[in-house]
């Protein structure tokens, strides 16, 4: 063998054993340490786990605060618009007239509600309920208010209709 073929076969070989070592060895030994540092990163997250739980209960703490404050129960936001509005129209001699079905209205992922319901009372008392309803509550805003004066033809009495038109999000 010439020296050219022998330097050859050595480089070769010597390719040949770097592959077979990569192979072997050092590819199992990156896998290793790849899922090594994969349990870290979860190691730490399970350390983080109680202060993580504890900053939650807080946040959920901090919301159902937030809820209450507005009367906002678990139920629905109908449900509750129509238990607002009985509950201060027991106190201010309201009378619900007509409660209809929301209109639904999607626009850009958003879903869009829009109540209508009709009232009756004197002007101060359903004043104060529209500016419970939409500044207190929170349930959304009064995008029209139509009062109207109406008489009774059979007991000749005249009485005030508020029509109210209130639109919520979500």
């Amino acid at each position: 063998m010439s020296p050219k073929t022998k330097n050859i076969l050595l480089a070769v070989g010597f390719m040949l054993s770097l592959f077979i070592c990569y192979r072997l060895g050092i590819a199992k030994t990156l896998e290793q340490r790849a899922l090594y540092s994969q349990l870290q990163q979860e190691q730490t997250l399970f350390d983080n786990m109680p202060a993580q739980l504890t900053q939650l209960n807080q946040k959920k703490r901090f919301y159902d605060s937030i809820l209450d404050a507005y009367q906002i129960k678990g139920s629905s936001v109908q449900n509750n618009l129509i238990q607002t509005i009985n509950v201060f129209s027991k106190e201010k001699d309201i009378k619900i007239v007509d409660f209809q079905e929301p209109h639904l209205q999607q626009k850009d992922d958003i879903l869009i509600k829009t109540y209508k319901f009709i009232l009756e009372g004197d002007f101060q008392s359903l004043n104060e309920l529209i500016y419970q309803l939409e500044q207190k509550t929170k349930f959304g805003e009064i995008i029209n208010l139509h009062f109207e004066k109406k008489k009774n033809l059979r007991t000749g009495k005249q009485f005030l209709q508020a029509s109210v038109l209130l639109k919520s999000f979500g």
